[in-house]
This record gives C-alpha cells, sequence and structure tokens, in this order.
C-alpha cells in the first residue's frame, strides 16, 4: 500500500499498523526472507535461488511450467533461470520428444545447494513445530488459505 494511503487509513480509523492482518503477514515474511538470505548467503545463494533449485524436478522440468509453479511472471523467471545457469547450478536441454521444449536440470552443483536448501527449510520447520503444536500451524494455514480466497475472488475493494 501506499505510504500517504496507509497514513490517512491508519489516522482516519484510529488503526495502529500492528492491528492489521497485512502488518502482521508482511513482518513474518520480511523475517523469513532475511533468514533464509542469511544462510543462503554463506554460499553466495539467495533465498530466490534456494526457492527455484527446489521447483526443479530431479527428471527436469519444463522451463515453461516452472513459473506457474512458482507464481512467478515470465520475465522475471527468464534472468532467474539466466542467473542460475551462470552459476553453473542448472543446465537446459531440448526435450527428446519436442525439440521446440526445453527442460531444466540441476547439475551436480545446484543439486548440492538444493541439498542444502531443503535441509534449511526442514530444520525451519522442525523449529517453529517445536514451539507451535500442529493444530495451531494447521490454523494457520486454513486462515492463510482462506486470505488467499478472499484475495482471489478479486472482489475485495469493488462495492
Amino acid at each position: 500500500m501506499h505510504t500517504f494511503f496507509l497514513y490517512f487509513y491508519y489516522k482516519e480509523y484510529k488503526m495502529k499498523p500492528q492491528d492489521t492482518v497485512d502488518f502482521h503477514i508482511r513482518w513474518s515474511w520480511h523475517n523469513i526472507s532475511r533468514m533464509y538470505n542469511m544462510k543462503a548467503s554463506e554460499f553466495e545463494g539467495t533465498m530466490a535461488i534456494g526457492y527455484t533449485l527446489l521447483n526443479i524436478d530431479k527428471e527436469g522440468t519444463p522451463s515453461t511450467k516452472l513459473g506457474p509453479k512458482m507464481g512467478m511472471e515470465p520475465r522475471s523467471l527468464t534472468r532467474m533461470i539466466k542467473s542460475l545457469e551462470e552459476k553453473g547450478l542448472i543446465e537446459r536441454k531440448s526435450d527428446n520428444n519436442d525439440k521446440r521444449m526445453v527442460n531444466l536440470f540441476l547439475t551436480e552443483k545446484g543439486k548440492d545447494w538444493r541439498k542444502k536448501a531443503r535441509a534449511y527449510v526442514i530444520h525451519f520447520n522442525e523449529k517453529v513445530s517445536e514451539k507451535i503444536d500442529a493444530k495451531e500451524i494447521k490454523t494457520c494455514f486454513k486462515v492463510l488459505q482462506e486470505i488467499n480466497e478472499i484475495i482471489d475472488d478479486n472482489n475485495i475493494f469493488n462495492n
């Protein structure tokens, strides 16, 4: 949201930022992102690289399927694929059945980085599970799913 709008919204409705749903989601996501980026920086990676590597199947993934799988725009995905290739994490290969289609495969280095990313995600989830019981986590997932459904309905700001 635009800063002026937020200021007006909070003043008008006498709400503090921490009283809004989006504040807590954004704050948590910022912390998670920072945590993963700090860990990934130890081997010159990023959270985005790790996330991408985790979404490339071991038997290869068509480049056209990767974007929708990750919720990325084609332009951003093109830059990411180029970066992964330059770092030696993936390679492109033409499909055996359809030469127009390109599949992405992890290199040995990519498999190693993927293994690290997977371990970090598992470790984080284990730490969260130590503090928050499964029922509360399930409720959190349900609430977030419902928020996404509200947003996906695209009628939030329509009367």
